[in-house]
Protein backbone atom coordinates (compact mmCIF):
# COMPACT_ATOMS: atom_id res chain seq x y z
CA UNK A 1 0.00 0.00 0.00
CA UNK A 2 0.14 2.74 -1.05
CA UNK A 3 1.33 6.43 -1.20
CA UNK A 4 1.23 9.68 -2.10
CA UNK A 5 -0.03 12.59 -4.70
CA UNK A 6 1.83 14.29 -8.02
CA UNK A 7 4.89 15.98 -8.95
CA UNK A 8 6.71 15.38 -12.07
CA UNK A 9 9.40 12.21 -12.40
CA UNK A 10 13.26 12.38 -12.22
CA UNK A 11 12.05 11.34 -14.82
CA UNK A 12 8.46 12.53 -14.65
CA UNK A 13 7.49 9.15 -13.86
CA UNK A 14 10.37 9.17 -11.00
CA UNK A 15 9.33 12.02 -9.13
CA UNK A 16 5.90 10.99 -9.39
CA UNK A 17 6.92 7.77 -7.34
CA UNK A 18 8.54 9.84 -4.77
CA UNK A 19 5.42 11.44 -4.02
CA UNK A 20 3.36 8.63 -4.36
CA UNK A 21 5.15 6.52 -2.39
CA UNK A 22 15.73 16.22 4.03
CA UNK A 23 17.55 19.05 4.49
CA UNK A 24 21.94 19.55 5.10
CA UNK A 25 24.49 17.36 4.96
CA UNK A 26 24.02 13.18 5.26
CA UNK A 27 24.14 12.25 9.17
CA UNK A 28 26.02 9.10 10.53
CA UNK A 29 24.45 7.14 12.95
CA UNK A 30 25.89 4.58 15.04
CA UNK A 31 23.48 0.68 15.39
CA UNK A 32 23.44 2.15 18.88
CA UNK A 33 21.89 5.22 18.13
CA UNK A 34 19.20 3.80 15.95
CA UNK A 35 18.31 0.85 18.12
CA UNK A 36 18.25 2.10 20.92
CA UNK A 37 15.24 4.14 23.11
CA UNK A 38 13.74 6.25 20.57
CA UNK A 39 11.61 9.20 21.73
CA UNK A 40 7.76 8.53 21.26
CA UNK A 41 4.84 11.46 21.34
CA UNK A 42 1.17 11.19 22.15
CA UNK A 43 -0.94 13.32 19.92
CA UNK A 44 -4.58 14.96 20.58
CA UNK A 45 -6.23 11.86 19.73
CA UNK A 46 -4.52 9.58 21.53
CA UNK A 47 -2.08 8.18 18.85
CA UNK A 48 1.18 7.16 19.99
CA UNK A 49 3.90 8.17 16.99
CA UNK A 50 7.71 8.13 16.67
CA UNK A 51 10.24 9.62 14.41
CA UNK A 52 11.94 7.21 12.37
CA UNK A 53 14.02 8.33 9.05
CA UNK A 54 13.83 10.67 6.42
CA UNK A 55 11.87 9.02 3.36
CA UNK A 56 9.87 6.54 4.44
CA UNK A 57 6.65 5.24 2.83
CA UNK A 58 4.80 2.20 3.22
CA UNK A 59 4.48 -0.18 6.36
CA UNK A 60 4.46 -3.88 6.76
CA UNK A 61 3.43 -6.49 9.03
CA UNK A 62 4.83 -9.36 9.67
CA UNK A 63 3.08 -12.08 11.70
CA UNK A 64 5.77 -14.74 12.04
CA UNK A 65 8.04 -11.62 13.44
CA UNK A 66 5.53 -10.70 15.65
CA UNK A 67 6.73 -7.28 13.80
CA UNK A 68 5.88 -4.10 12.19
CA UNK A 69 8.30 -3.42 9.00
CA UNK A 70 8.69 0.45 7.39
CA UNK A 71 10.36 1.36 3.96
CA UNK A 72 12.94 4.10 3.60
CA UNK A 73 14.04 5.58 0.75
CA UNK A 74 16.72 7.63 3.55
CA UNK A 75 16.34 10.91 1.66
CA UNK A 76 18.98 12.48 2.03
CA UNK A 77 21.00 14.43 0.06
CA UNK A 78 24.39 12.41 -0.83
CA UNK A 79 22.86 9.04 0.97
CA UNK A 80 22.62 5.81 -1.76
CA UNK A 81 20.15 3.20 -0.71
CA UNK A 82 18.19 2.47 1.76
CA UNK A 83 16.75 0.79 4.92
CA UNK A 84 13.86 -1.46 6.08
CA UNK A 85 13.18 -0.76 9.85
CA UNK A 86 11.90 -3.81 11.89
CA UNK A 87 9.53 -2.15 14.44
CA UNK A 88 8.29 -3.27 17.25
CA UNK A 89 4.15 -3.02 17.14
CA UNK A 90 3.72 -1.93 20.10
CA UNK A 91 6.08 0.39 21.76
CA UNK A 92 7.27 1.42 18.14
CA UNK A 93 10.87 0.89 18.70
CA UNK A 94 13.48 -0.58 16.36
CA UNK A 95 14.03 -3.60 16.89
CA UNK A 96 16.39 -4.35 13.84
CA UNK A 97 17.49 -2.66 10.22
CA UNK A 98 18.41 -4.44 6.70
CA UNK A 99 20.51 -1.58 4.76
CA UNK A 100 19.86 -1.77 1.33
CA UNK A 101 21.39 -0.59 -2.00
CA UNK A 102 18.21 0.19 -3.74
CA UNK A 103 15.94 2.91 -2.21
CA UNK A 104 12.46 1.37 -1.16
CA UNK A 105 8.80 2.92 -1.39
CA UNK A 106 5.84 -0.11 -1.32
CA UNK A 107 5.36 -3.12 1.07
CA UNK A 108 4.43 -6.27 0.75
CA UNK A 109 4.43 -9.96 2.74
CA UNK A 110 3.16 -13.47 2.41
CA UNK A 111 0.68 -14.59 4.99
CA UNK A 112 2.75 -15.65 7.35
CA UNK A 113 5.05 -12.80 7.38
CA UNK A 114 8.11 -15.01 6.61
CA UNK A 115 8.70 -12.71 2.81
CA UNK A 116 8.86 -9.11 2.88
CA UNK A 117 8.64 -7.80 -0.69
CA UNK A 118 9.64 -4.66 -1.55
CA UNK A 119 9.35 -2.03 -4.36
CA UNK A 120 12.54 0.10 -5.55
CA UNK A 121 10.67 2.45 -7.55
CA UNK A 122 13.74 4.59 -8.41
CA UNK A 123 15.87 1.53 -9.08
CA UNK A 124 13.18 -0.19 -11.26
CA UNK A 125 12.34 -3.81 -9.33
CA UNK A 126 11.39 -5.72 -7.05
CA UNK A 127 13.45 -7.35 -3.88
CA UNK A 128 12.37 -10.25 -1.97
CA UNK A 129 13.65 -9.96 2.15
CA UNK A 130 14.24 -12.94 4.83
CA UNK A 131 12.24 -11.55 7.93
CA UNK A 132 13.97 -14.14 9.99
CA UNK A 133 17.06 -13.06 9.06
CA UNK A 134 16.88 -9.68 7.74
CA UNK A 135 18.79 -10.73 4.06
CA UNK A 136 17.58 -9.80 0.89
CA UNK A 137 17.32 -13.25 -1.09
CA UNK A 138 15.89 -12.28 -3.82
CA UNK A 139 15.59 -9.81 -6.60
CA UNK A 140 14.37 -8.50 -10.15
CA UNK A 141 14.64 -5.36 -12.42
CA UNK A 142 12.37 -4.57 -15.14
CA UNK A 143 13.05 -3.83 -18.79
CA UNK A 144 12.23 -1.45 -20.99
CA UNK A 145 11.24 2.01 -21.59
CA UNK A 146 7.62 3.85 -21.78
CA UNK A 147 6.49 6.10 -25.04
CA UNK A 148 7.48 9.13 -22.05
CA UNK A 149 11.13 7.90 -22.70
CA UNK A 150 11.44 7.05 -18.84
CA UNK A 151 12.33 3.39 -17.68
CA UNK A 152 9.10 2.00 -15.17
CA UNK A 153 8.59 2.81 -11.67
CA UNK A 154 6.94 -0.16 -9.25
CA UNK A 155 4.81 1.66 -7.31
CA UNK A 156 2.52 -1.04 -5.90
CA UNK A 157 2.70 -5.11 -4.78
CA UNK A 158 0.17 -7.69 -3.68
CA UNK A 159 0.54 -11.06 -2.59
CA UNK A 160 -1.27 -13.55 -4.14
CA UNK A 161 -2.11 -16.65 -2.27
CA UNK A 162 -3.44 -18.84 -5.16
CA UNK A 163 -0.63 -18.02 -7.60
CA UNK A 164 1.97 -17.91 -4.78
CA UNK A 165 3.02 -14.82 -7.11
CA UNK A 166 3.02 -11.44 -6.61
CA UNK A 167 1.35 -8.39 -8.26
CA UNK A 168 3.26 -5.25 -9.20
CA UNK A 169 1.89 -2.25 -10.66
CA UNK A 170 4.12 0.02 -12.60
CA UNK A 171 3.70 3.38 -12.85
CA UNK A 172 4.73 4.82 -16.83
CA UNK A 173 3.27 5.86 -20.06
CA UNK A 174 1.25 3.34 -20.63
CA UNK A 175 1.41 1.48 -17.13
CA UNK A 176 2.06 -2.26 -16.89
CA UNK A 177 1.06 -5.12 -14.29
CA UNK A 178 3.52 -7.73 -13.67
CA UNK A 179 3.17 -11.24 -11.89
CA UNK A 180 6.39 -12.39 -10.65
CA UNK A 181 7.28 -16.06 -8.84
CA UNK A 182 7.38 -15.59 -5.05
CA UNK A 183 10.20 -17.53 -4.45
CA UNK A 184 12.44 -16.65 -7.17
CA UNK A 185 10.70 -13.28 -8.58
CA UNK A 186 10.78 -14.38 -12.02
CA UNK A 187 8.02 -13.24 -13.77
CA UNK A 188 5.14 -15.27 -14.99
CA UNK A 189 2.94 -12.66 -16.49
CA UNK A 190 3.60 -9.25 -17.98
CA UNK A 191 -0.03 -7.09 -19.02
CA UNK A 192 0.51 -4.62 -20.62
CA UNK A 193 -1.50 -1.05 -21.61
CA UNK A 194 -2.67 -0.87 -18.17
CA UNK A 195 -3.74 3.22 -18.59
CA UNK A 196 -0.84 5.87 -17.53
CA UNK A 197 0.58 4.95 -14.09
CA UNK A 198 -0.58 2.27 -12.24
CA UNK A 199 -1.38 3.05 -8.65
CA UNK A 200 -3.43 1.07 -6.35
CA UNK A 201 -3.99 -2.90 -6.29
CA UNK A 202 -6.37 -4.92 -4.41
CA UNK A 203 -7.03 -8.60 -4.83
CA UNK A 204 -10.50 -9.99 -4.70
CA UNK A 205 -9.21 -14.18 -4.82
CA UNK A 206 -12.90 -15.48 -5.00
CA UNK A 207 -14.12 -14.00 -8.23
CA UNK A 208 -10.33 -14.20 -9.71
CA UNK A 209 -9.84 -10.68 -9.85
CA UNK A 210 -7.54 -7.65 -9.72
CA UNK A 211 -8.27 -3.99 -9.31
CA UNK A 212 -5.69 -1.68 -10.81
CA UNK A 213 -6.58 2.09 -10.54
CA UNK A 214 -4.30 4.31 -12.86
CA UNK A 215 -3.90 8.03 -13.67
CA UNK A 216 -6.24 8.48 -16.50
CA UNK A 217 -9.03 8.18 -14.08
CA UNK A 218 -10.10 4.25 -15.20
CA UNK A 219 -10.11 0.70 -12.92
CA UNK A 220 -8.30 -1.84 -15.08
CA UNK A 221 -9.97 -5.27 -14.01
CA UNK A 222 -7.60 -8.33 -14.54
CA UNK A 223 -8.50 -11.86 -14.90
CA UNK A 224 -6.19 -13.68 -12.68
CA UNK A 225 -7.09 -16.91 -14.32
CA UNK A 226 -5.65 -15.81 -17.38
CA UNK A 227 -3.82 -12.61 -16.62
CA UNK A 228 -5.39 -10.30 -18.94
CA UNK A 229 -7.93 -7.43 -18.70
CA UNK A 230 -10.92 -8.21 -18.97
CA UNK A 231 -12.85 -4.91 -18.55
CA UNK A 232 -12.12 -1.24 -17.80
CA UNK A 233 -14.35 1.17 -15.47
CA UNK A 234 -14.59 4.83 -15.35
CA UNK A 235 -16.84 7.26 -13.54
CA UNK A 236 -18.45 7.99 -16.65
CA UNK A 237 -18.70 12.19 -15.54
CA UNK A 238 -17.12 13.64 -18.26
CA UNK A 239 -14.94 15.13 -15.11
CA UNK A 240 -11.56 14.43 -14.86
CA UNK A 241 -10.08 12.16 -12.38
CA UNK A 242 -7.03 10.82 -11.34
CA UNK A 243 -7.62 7.19 -9.62
CA UNK A 244 -4.63 6.61 -6.70
CA UNK A 245 -5.67 3.45 -4.39
CA UNK A 246 -8.01 1.37 -3.23
CA UNK A 247 -9.67 -1.07 -0.73
CA UNK A 248 -12.36 -4.14 -1.76
CA UNK A 249 -15.47 -5.08 0.23
CA UNK A 250 -15.84 -8.41 -1.54
CA UNK A 251 -19.23 -8.93 0.60
CA UNK A 252 -20.92 -5.79 -0.38
CA UNK A 253 -19.47 -5.55 -4.23
CA UNK A 254 -18.06 -2.35 -4.11
CA UNK A 255 -14.66 -0.98 -4.65
CA UNK A 256 -13.44 2.26 -3.28
CA UNK A 257 -11.12 4.22 -4.76
CA UNK A 258 -9.45 7.37 -3.91
CA UNK A 259 -8.25 10.74 -5.81
CA UNK A 260 -5.97 12.80 -3.76
CA UNK A 261 -5.40 16.07 -6.64
CA UNK A 262 -7.98 15.81 -9.40
CA UNK A 263 -11.62 15.58 -7.80
CA UNK A 264 -10.41 14.99 -4.17
CA UNK A 265 -13.25 12.44 -2.95
CA UNK A 266 -13.86 9.26 -2.59
CA UNK A 267 -15.47 7.08 -5.51
CA UNK A 268 -17.73 3.85 -4.95
CA UNK A 269 -17.70 1.31 -7.77
CA UNK A 270 -20.02 -1.33 -8.38
CA UNK A 271 -17.62 -4.86 -8.81
CA UNK A 272 -20.65 -6.07 -10.66
CA UNK A 273 -21.32 -3.87 -13.41
CA UNK A 274 -18.06 -1.45 -13.22
CA UNK A 275 -20.82 1.57 -12.39
CA UNK A 276 -20.04 4.29 -10.16
CA UNK A 277 -22.46 4.18 -7.64
CA UNK A 278 -21.45 7.32 -4.85
CA UNK A 279 -18.56 8.91 -3.67
CA UNK A 280 -17.86 9.99 -0.29
CA UNK A 281 -16.76 13.58 -0.62
CA UNK A 282 -14.41 14.43 2.42
CA UNK A 283 -12.18 16.06 0.20
CA UNK A 284 -8.37 15.08 -0.71
CA UNK A 285 -8.31 11.44 -0.27
CA UNK A 286 -4.63 9.67 -0.48
CA UNK A 287 -4.77 6.27 1.51
CA UNK A 288 -7.50 3.88 2.10
CA UNK A 289 -8.11 0.43 3.93
CA UNK A 290 -10.76 -1.55 4.89
CA UNK A 291 -11.96 -3.14 7.97
CA UNK A 292 -13.86 -6.04 7.55
CA UNK A 293 -14.41 -6.42 11.76
CA UNK A 294 -15.61 -3.13 11.94
CA UNK A 295 -17.04 -2.37 9.11
CA UNK A 296 -15.05 0.56 8.88
CA UNK A 297 -13.30 2.66 6.39
CA UNK A 298 -10.44 4.43 7.26
CA UNK A 299 -8.87 7.33 4.95
CA UNK A 300 -5.76 9.43 5.27
CA UNK A 301 -5.91 13.03 3.59
CA UNK A 302 -2.32 14.76 3.31
CA UNK A 303 -3.43 18.73 2.75
CA UNK A 304 -5.93 18.10 6.01
CA UNK A 305 -3.80 15.91 8.13
CA UNK A 306 -6.28 14.17 9.44
CA UNK A 307 -7.43 10.21 9.14
CA UNK A 308 -10.90 9.19 8.57
CA UNK A 309 -12.77 7.08 10.41
CA UNK A 310 -16.09 6.24 7.85
CA UNK A 311 -19.16 3.93 8.67
CA UNK A 312 -19.18 1.57 5.77
CA UNK A 313 -22.85 1.37 6.08
CA UNK A 314 -23.71 4.86 5.97
CA UNK A 315 -20.66 6.14 4.57
CA UNK A 316 -20.58 8.96 7.29
CA UNK A 317 -17.48 9.84 8.70
CA UNK A 318 -18.16 8.31 12.76
CA UNK A 319 -13.87 10.10 13.76
CA UNK A 320 -11.58 11.94 12.78
CA UNK A 321 -7.91 11.55 13.57
CA UNK A 322 -5.62 14.80 14.25
CA UNK A 323 -1.90 13.99 12.63
CA UNK A 324 1.32 15.86 11.88
CA UNK A 325 1.36 16.53 8.63
CA UNK A 326 1.55 14.76 5.55
CA UNK A 327 -0.28 11.57 6.32
CA UNK A 328 0.74 9.06 3.80
CA UNK A 329 -0.05 4.64 3.85
CA UNK A 330 -2.71 3.04 5.81
CA UNK A 331 -2.00 -0.21 7.49
CA UNK A 332 -4.41 -2.36 9.46
CA UNK A 333 -2.34 -5.18 11.53
CA UNK A 334 -4.16 -8.50 10.93
CA UNK A 335 -5.32 -8.97 14.69
CA UNK A 336 -7.23 -5.89 14.48
CA UNK A 337 -5.88 -4.50 17.64
CA UNK A 338 -4.22 -1.30 15.61
CA UNK A 339 -4.09 0.90 12.72
CA UNK A 340 -1.02 2.64 11.77
CA UNK A 341 -0.41 5.67 9.25
CA UNK A 342 3.01 6.51 8.11
CA UNK A 343 3.66 10.28 7.80
CA UNK A 344 5.59 12.03 5.60
CA UNK A 345 7.50 15.52 6.11
CA UNK A 346 7.43 18.11 2.75
CA UNK A 347 10.47 17.39 0.35
CA UNK A 348 12.61 19.92 -0.82
CA UNK A 349 13.86 20.67 -4.57
CA UNK A 350 15.72 18.17 -4.81
CA UNK A 351 13.55 15.71 -3.29
CA UNK A 352 15.17 15.02 -0.18
CA UNK A 353 12.83 15.32 3.05
CA UNK A 354 13.33 17.98 5.04
CA UNK A 355 12.50 16.07 8.67
CA UNK A 356 12.22 12.85 9.58
CA UNK A 357 8.71 10.84 8.55
CA UNK A 358 7.18 8.84 11.38
CA UNK A 359 4.93 6.16 12.28
CA UNK A 360 1.86 6.45 14.39
CA UNK A 361 0.09 3.78 16.23
CA UNK A 362 -4.03 4.15 16.59
CA UNK A 363 -5.58 1.32 19.22
CA UNK A 364 -8.40 0.34 17.43
CA UNK A 365 -12.03 0.06 19.65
Amino acid sequence: MRSSSLLSTVSFAAAFTLALFCSGAARAATLAELTGVQPVTITADGATRRPVAPGIYEAAYSPAAKALYIASAEAVTGVNGGMIYKIDPDTLQTLGITHTDEKNFGLATDPAGKTLYITNSLGHGVSAMDTGTGRITARTTFPGIGKDGFPYGPRQVIYDAQQDGIYVGAVGNPGKIWLLDAKTLDTRATIDNAGKWVTGLALDPQAHRLYAANGDGEIVVVDTRKNEIADRWTPGDGKEWLLLNVALDAARHRLFVTDNSKSKTVAIFDTRTGELTGRIDIGDSLDIAFDRQRDTLYVTHRQQGTLSAIDAGSLRVTKTYALPELPNSILLRPDGKAAYVTIKTPHQKDYSAAGDGSIARITLP
